[in-house]
């Protein structure tokens, strides 16, 4: 087992962003971790799954602390994902991962979740408001159909995270947000937040068991991460976050053309 300190530079540097913009690591760290350190798509989405669990947890413990949780659509979104974060499981499990079919499923999968996040990070707006439009002055959909909707959302999720480690933060929170027009933005991103902490713990203990999380690499982003989201956090106050994100996502846009075309 060796330490590497650039695994917690890049930890620090994901961590400040995740403080700043609130986007997901998923969505920074496992592109990292591919690209930059040539780790494989497997051993990457398996590690960052176990790291996301972890710092998402002391997101859940503030947003529990401010009343920030829909305990109905978290239990919505579990009904859907965990047994769909099971079977990919299960799937991962009895196929090899170090074949060139599921290294390329990996990574386009990954790549196109990246494009659908950076399109998410710059015309969220628009989109809900297309959303909005859409549906008009007809009858709101019943509280089934709102629930089996969330249902089937969370299956997706768990299937896209389970697979990717993306799909959780920006594009569920967008989802959430049209199928809950009425509920507050923090209420959502808290919900989201929470579903998102059993769902990757479930996801990286299962990469675990098969043999897929790199503990040193795990340990050492760590290191980095936790102050970085501190020091993001006390710096997003002082910056233009309009700007971060457009930059952030010309840089995911840029990382998923890489993944898509080697």
């Amino acid at each position: 087992m060796t330490f590497e300190p650039l695994y917690s530079l890049s930890g620090l540097f994901v961590g400040a962003l995740v403080g700043i913009t609130g986007v997901g690591g998923g969505s920074l760290m496992t592109p990292v971790l591919v690209l930059l350190f040539g780790v494989h798509p497997a051993t990457a989405v398996g590690t960052d799954l176990l790291y996301a669990a972890i710092t998402k947890t002391a997101g859940t413990a503030v947003h529990g602390m401010h009343g920030r949780i829909n305990w109905k659509i978290v239990g919505s979104l579990a009904i859907g994902s965990v047994p769909a974060a099971l079977l990919m499981l299960w799937l991962l499990a009895g196929v090899d991962r170090k074949s060139i079919g599921v290294t390329n499923t990996i990574t386009t999968a990954l790549g196109w979740l990246l494009v659908m996040t950076a399109i998410m990070l710059v015309f969220r707006g628009p989109i809900l408001e297309l959303a909005r439009r859409a549906i008009g002055d007809r009858t709101p959909p019943k509280p089934t159909t709102i629930l089996a909707l969330t249902v089937i959302l969370g299956f997706v999720l768990g299937v896209l995270v389970t697979l990717t480690s993306v799909g959780a933060g920006a594009l569920g929170v967008t989802i959430l947000l049209i199928l809950y027009p009425r509920l507050d933005v923090r209420e959502i991103v808290g919900s989201d937040i929470v579903h998102a902490v059993p769902l990757t713990l479930i996801g990286g203990t299962g990469y675990w068991l098969i043999g897929e999380i790199d503990w040193p690499m795990l340990f050492a982003l760590l290191i980095g991460s936790i102050p970085g989201i501190i020091i993001g956090s006390l710096l997003a106050p002082k910056l233009h976050e309009r700007t971060i994100r457009i930059v952030l996502a010309a840089t995911l846009a840029v990382v998923a053309l890489k993944l898509l075309t080697g």
